[in-house]
């Protein structure tokens, strides 16, 4: 699913405009990269985590050519999946 079938399924489930949806699916996203970009954790309850991971600075290489590099020290965003949306992808079996 990408971004404007979400805000058209967004717009249809919740009977707003696809301009109101196109709105709240931004401003949502905008809110957990800003706090992302504080440090902060976004958790919603049910469906999971998003945070931000540090990873250190390592040796690495280039593949066309081979040539040993320098990879510097960065960040990026994490997502851990809740326990509600987890069993939902993952449904255990009865027997």
């Amino acid at each position: 699913m990408k971004k404007g079938e979400l805000i058209a399924e967004f717009a249809k489930r919740t009977e707003v405009s696809a301009a109101a949806a196109n709105g709240a699916v931004n401003t949502l996203i905008a809110i957990i990269t800003e706090r992302l970009k504080k440090g902060d954790t976004v958790g919603i309850t049910g469906f999971g985590t998003f945070s931000v991971a540090k990873r250190a600075a390592r040796k690495g290489r280039n593949p066309a050519t081979g040539e040993a590099i320098k990879i510097a020290a960065s960040k990026t965003p994490k997502f851990s999946a809740g326990a509600t949306l987890k069993s939902a992808v993952n449904p255990t079996k009865k027997k």
